[in-house]
């Protein structure tokens, strides 16, 4: 089995490996929830937009601007197009780090329990060598005592 200092090296590294993903996930979670509050932000624009255009139809309206008006809901329907990529790359990149993350824990689990298991290896090979001086201590003086 690995020294302990091996195991305490490994462990070491496998935790900044861990904190590192964890920024990462971080990162990658606070630039999706940006991007999905700038994609409500679009939709809120584009239905302001459209009730005002709504209300000036009620007024009358010239065709230049109605043609402006359509041209400016595509521009910005393209626009909460182009958002709902932007948003649903963040939200595969989050659940890139997310998996990068549980894999960097697993192995920094994993490392631990091998650390216990070297931990409680040792304390059961001290226990039997104290128990074995203790056993051949006592006989001697059993032997002596004769």
């Amino acid at each position: 089995m690995a020294t302990t200092s091996a195991l305490e090296t490994l462990i070491e590294l496998a935790t900044k490996e861990t904190d590192e993903a964890t920024k990462r996930l971080g990162r990658a979670v606070r630039t999706s929830e940006e991007a999905q509050q700038k994609l409500v932000i679009l939709e809120q624009y584009r239905d302001d937009y459209a009730l005002r255009f709504q209300e000036s139809l009620s007024s009358g309206l010239t065709a230049m601007s109605y043609r402006n008006f359509q041209l400016f809901i595509e521009k910005i329907d393209g626009a909460i197009s182009g958002q709902q990529d932007v948003v649903r790359n963040a939200q595969q990149r989050v659940a890139d780090a997310r998996a990068a993350w549980q894999a960097c824990e697993r192995k920094r689990m994993s490392y631990g329990t091998l650390a216990t298991r070297a931990k409680q290896t040792a304390q059961l090979r001290e226990s039997r060598r104290d128990q074995k001086q203790t056993d051949e201590h006592a006989s001697r003086i059993t032997f002596y005592k004769r």
